[in-house]
């Protein structure tokens, strides 16, 4: 038995928990054989992956499908269907699509690929182990079939058969977390085991986040690198800190046993609270000693303003306010979009430098020389706000593409040129 997963466009992505915080995946896209062996520190959670040394062991990256998935077989039970089995026909191009993997040739080999290797990793673990079970052995997937038409040989999608153990898991409403669309954006391996991580310790624990040493990190994640080269991406990203809806902050990172703190964004008290931990983190990370705060300490009456010189402050400042249409153009070199740029703050948060791969960012410079990048990034950040379905999977190379166009058309206009 089998169901077709409808696309929707609009399903919130979802996670299962238990493979959020342990290490379930390599985070290389070199071919791992290596096996994962993990402990928890007091001695009651074990997980062991194996891999086949002709596919190598399944990736971090692998798991988006996983998480697609998921997050389909959650949005169908909670509108009520209840005839669902682990043997589900999708089609393979508006998988890609809401992946961020593309529809090019290289896409769906790239599928072909994740596929394999779901289904020859080899996962052994006590986690939901019960008075009859002491460990369950499995595989992410049991198998999958590319379906043609008979006459005319052209595609009818997959069917994809999940293993119980994952199957039963999802269907569990209790077991399942809500993550970001934006986690298909993270390009690095470590990143994507970071953002699962955080979103599984610190989701529940309000502004107090959670905090974790890293040698704890390093055992959870599963990373073949050392520690001191594992601490050293840690410290990248944090002082990064571009993970959607986490805010990281390093705690003595020049001691021999630094620690990690994760806060959800929307748990932060406003923009000033989440201003403050960004720039902690980015900091502390960096090994640099905070300069004590001069400002004066507020005194009672400070808490009280002149009602008439706010009134007119009020006033001053909505009148230069304007209404701007949101673009709908596909194109993200039309006008509109760079007006919808001029008006509203770019969300990806971070400078150009800060946000594109280092390598991308000198080959823009290079090619497109005169352009001010940061501002063209918010009018290709608006065009993605308004055209969710073009979210790259790099993001970088998409905006290169974009910079090399916008060069070409435009550099007539640039002074002296």
């Amino acid at each position: 038995m089998f169901f077709t997963l409808p696309d929707f466009s609009d399903v919130s992505l979802r996670d299962y928990q238990e493979t959020m915080q342990r290490p379930f995946f390599s985070l290389s896209k070199k071919r791992r054989i290596k096996p994962i062996e993990y402990v928890s520190p007091d001695k009651t959670v074990t997980v062991h992956v194996s891999a086949n040394p002709e596919y190598g062991m399944a990736t971090i990256w692998d798991a988006d499908i996983m998480i697609y998935l998921a997050s389909h077989l959650n949005e169908l039970r909670e509108r009520g269907d209840n005839d669902l089995s682990p043997t589900i026909r999708v089609q393979p191009g508006d998988m890609l699509k809401r992946i961020c993997w593309g529809n090019s040739g290289r896409a769906y080999e790239r599928l072909i690929g994740a596929l394999d290797r779901l289904q020859a990793t080899t996962i052994k673990t006590n986690i939901r182990a019960n008075s009859r079970t002491r460990e369950t052995t499995f595989s992410w997937i049991d198998s999958y079939t590319h379906l043609v038409d008979e006459r005319t040989q052209r595609s009818l999608g997959m069917e994809i058969t999940l293993s119980k153990w994952f199957f039963d898991g999802v269907m569990d409403k209790r077991n399942v977390l809500a993550i970001s669309p934006l986690y298909f954006e993270i390009t690095s391996g470590l990143g994507k085991w970071l953002y699962r991580a955080s979103r599984k310790h610190a989701g529940g624990n309000g502004a107090e986040g959670f905090t974790i040493g890293f040698e704890t990190l390093h055992q959870k994640s599963g990373s073949e690198s050392s520690l001191p080269s594992f601490k050293n991406k840690i410290l990248e990203l944090a002082r990064g800190n571009t993970l959607p809806e986490i805010d990281l902050e390093v705690i003595g990172a020049e001691t021999p046993r630094p620690k990690l703190k994760m806060v959800m964004r929307r748990f932060l008290e406003g923009a000033g609270r989440s201003t403050e931990v960004v720039a902690k983190a980015t900091t502390k990370a960096a090994g640099a000693n905070p300069r004590p705060s001069s400002a004066p300490k507020s005194s009672p009456d400070d808490d009280f303003v002149d009602m008439k010189l706010t009134r007119n402050l009020l006033a001053r400042a909505t009148a230069s306010l304007k209404a701007v249409e949101p673009a709908t153009s596909t194109d993200p070199h039309h006008p509109s979009y760079a007006a919808v740029a001029a008006a509203a703050p770019r969300v990806r948060g971070g400078r150009a430098k800060d946000v594109l791969d280092p390598e991308v960012y000198d080959a823009i410079r290079a090619e497109c020389p005169g352009w001010d990048l940061d501002v063209l990034m918010k009018q290709f950040d608006a065009f993605l706000n308004s055209n969710p379905s073009e979210m790259p999977r790099n993001y970088s190379k998409r905006f290169q593409g974009f910079m090399k166009k916008h060069h070409e058309r435009n550099k007539h206009d640039l002074p002296g040129y």
